[in-house]
This record gives C-alpha cells, sequence and structure tokens, in this order.
C-alpha cells in the first residue's frame, strides 16, 4: 500500500470569482486568484484597472458583491461573513505611509503592538535594527528623508507579524535612485522574515524587480499570472506584451505555420492558418552587423544610455522605425548603413486583438 501523497498547505490568500461594483463602474468582474505562502505577488495595470479594488477587499476596506476571499484557508469575506480589517491579521502600508507626525519612530511602529508581550516590542525595535533605523528611533517622521520613512512605515506594518501585507504603490512617492534603494532593501527584508505580500503597482520594471509572480490586470479582470520572466518573455495577449516593455509591430498573417515580415518570416505553429497576428520585435530581438549580414537598413538615431545605446533604425518596408540595442557606446551612428538579422527566440507573434 502506498503513502498517500502530502497535502499542499492552504494558500496563504484564495480570492474566488470576486465581483465588486461602484455605480455603473464594474471594478472587478470575476477576479481569482492565490498567493502561496512567503510569496510576494504584485497585482499590475493602469489606473482604474482595479487592483487597489482587490487590495481594499482583500483587507475588508470593501465589501464584494459576489465571489469569496479566505486568509490562510479561514473565510473572512462572502457566503454573509465579512470579518472586519482588524481582525483579518492583514498589515497595510500605503503610498503615503500614514506615519503620526506628533509620535516618534518608535512610538509609530509600537502603535499597533498595544495589548501584546514586551517580546513583541523587542521584535520591532530588532526590525529597526534591520532597516538602518535604530538610531532614529526617538526623531519624529518629519524630519525623517523619504526613504527612511518609507521604511518606517514597512517596520510598522510589520511588527504585528502579519499573515498577509498589503502594499499599495508603496514606492511612488520616492525619486528613482532612492525608490530602487528602498525597494531592494525591502525585498531583501520580506524574504528574511517571510512574509506574504501583495503589492499593487503599475510600473511593469518595479513588478519584475520585486515579484515572485505577477498577475496583470485590465478592466477589472485578470489576464496573465505569472513569473515576471515568463511574462516578458511569453506573453499571452498583444496587451501583455504591450504592457510589459515597448516594441515595434508588424501587422501579418499565419502562411505554412509562419508569419513573414520584411526582416524576414518568424515560426508560428501555435497559431491558425489565416490568422491575423501582430509579430513584436522588442530591442533584443535584432541583431546589428555591417551592410550584407542579413537585410539592408540605416540608423536614424542613436540614444546613449550609458550601459548600452540604443539604435532607431529605418527598414524598407517596415512603418516607423524598429530599435536594437548594443552594448556600451556602439559603433555605429546617425546615417550608417547595417545589416539587421532577427534573434528568433526573442520575436513575439501574437494574434492581433484589433484586427476586424
Amino acid at each position: 500500500m502506498t503513502d498517500p501523497a502530502p497535502s499542499r498547505p492552504a494558500p496563504a490568500l484564495a480570492v474566488e470569482d470576486v465581483a465588486c461594483r461602484f455605480g455603473r463602474v464594474q471594478a472587478l468582474a470575476g477576479v481569482s486568484l492565490t498567493v502561496r505562502p512567503g510569496e510576494v505577488m504584485a497585482l499590475l495595470g493602469d489606473s482604474g484597472c482595479g487592483k487597489s479594488t482587490l487590495l481594499r477587499v482583500v483587507a475588508g476596506l470593501e465589501t464584494p458583491d459576489s465571489g469569496i476571499v479566505r486568509l490562510d484557508g479561514r473565510l473572512v469575506a462572502g457566503e454573509g461573513t465579512v470579518v472586519p480589517p482588524e481582525a483579518r491579521g492583514v498589515g497595510l502600508m500605503f503610498q503615503d505611509y500614514a506615519l503620526f507626525p506628533h509620535l516618534t519612530v518608535r512610538e509609530n511602529i509600537r502603535f499597533g503592538l498595544k495589548g501584546q508581550p514586551p517580546a513583541a516590542r523587542e521584535a520591532a525595535d530588532e526590525l529597526l535594527e534591520q532597516v538602518g533605523l535604530a538610531g532614529h528611533a526617538g526623531s519624529y517622521p518629519q524630519t525623517l528623508s523619504g526613504g527612511e520613512q518609507q521604511r518606517v512605515a514597512l517596520v510598522r506594518a510589520l511588527a504585528p507579524g502579519p499573515r498577509l501585507l498589503l502594499l499599495d504603490e508603496p514606492f511612488s512617492n520616492l525619486d528613482r535612485r532612492m525608490r530602487d534603494r528602498v525597494r531592494e532593501d525591502t525585498v531583501a527584508l520580506l524574504r528574511r522574515t517571510g512574509t506574504t505580500a501583495l503589492m499593487v503597482t503599475h510600473d511593469p520594471e518595479e513588478a519584475l524587480a520585486v515579484a515572485t509572480r505577477i498577475a496583470l490586470m485590465r478592466r477589472g479582470r485578470i489576464v496573465q499570472v505569472a513569473t515576471g520572466e515568463a511574462l516578458y518573455r511569453r506573453p499571452e495577449s498583444l496587451f501583455a506584451a504591450r504592457f510589459l516593455a515597448d516594441a515595434a509591430e508588424i501587422p501579418a498573417r499565419i502562411r505554412d505555420g509562419r508569419a513573414g515580415t520584411p526582416l524576414g518570416a518568424v515560426p508560428a505553429p501555435h497559431l491558425p492558418e489565416g490568422a491575423p497576428v501582430r509579430v513584436c520585435l522588442r530591442p533584443e530581438a535584432l541583431r546589428v552587423g555591417p551592410p550584407g549580414e542579413g537585410i539592408a537598413a540605416q540608423v536614424a538615431r542613436r540614444t546613449f544610455l550609458g550601459a548600452a545605446s540604443v539604435l532607431h533604425l529605418g527598414v524598407p518596408g517596415v512603418e516607423g522605425s524598429v530599435r536594437a540595442r548594443l552594448p556600451g557606446p556602439g559603433t555605429y551612428g546617425p546615417g550608417d548603413a547595417v545589416g539587421v538579422t532577427l534573434v528568433p527566440d526573442a520575436v513575439l507573434v501574437l494574434p492581433d486583438e484589433e484586427a476586424a
């Protein structure tokens, strides 16, 4: 007799067919999502797509019209159950940080620990030390930089030991250099503490840098859930491909399992014969060499980015320009003739959602 297969632990968060309407606006339309224990999940999408509404439903700040929400297998919303936010064991961190200006850093962090044993306060002080702010425990929020305030807000949200941490655009108030550094520190702390997190962002780069998996949303629905690499390299729709990165798009139709373009045919055996498609060419999908290697093209413009350069190329038969990325300053400039070949593994061929 074989031993039974071990049962999988319940998801830290399970959202099942949740719908939420505000007047005539359908904010969420049948959303289902699971977040695994210890995972950092990003909700990615444009403003108004429903990601913040979903976060508020999970937190208990909004009540869904239908569907259910479970935390660690426990029903907290749906089927006549509505568990209030303070009883869900969920931590919240918003983009404005919401620190109390009249309380010191230590007092802000301990505010949510009333009634808990002294060990909880000691653990909070340890978290403050881990983010490098132990020396600011007696300071007031207005004397801190934006990055320091963000770290205080993070420690305050983590101090009670939430089963799930919800972050709504947590880095949007920081300048780019500070945002990158604080973001790395935040992810490191979440992983060190094993905290499960659900983060809202409209920035694809941020989602790719932070999340274990990404749930891409559009018009109140989730259109794809995948790791950042899978979402970038294997988007399931033209919308997903466009959202993750800019690309030159060439309209085509499938003939004998291939999509023909002025730069050459691209295999697409997964698409039906005659289907209208868009061949998406991101900068990494083009290889640039001297004239005679591949299709003839001309450099229209070069953009220097420090570690790399982007060439804007004119290709006969292609409307507008296509872009190619080269390391460093590159060897070509405006007006130069070059040869262009495709990197097949980096070319995306997707159904044309806009074709009649």
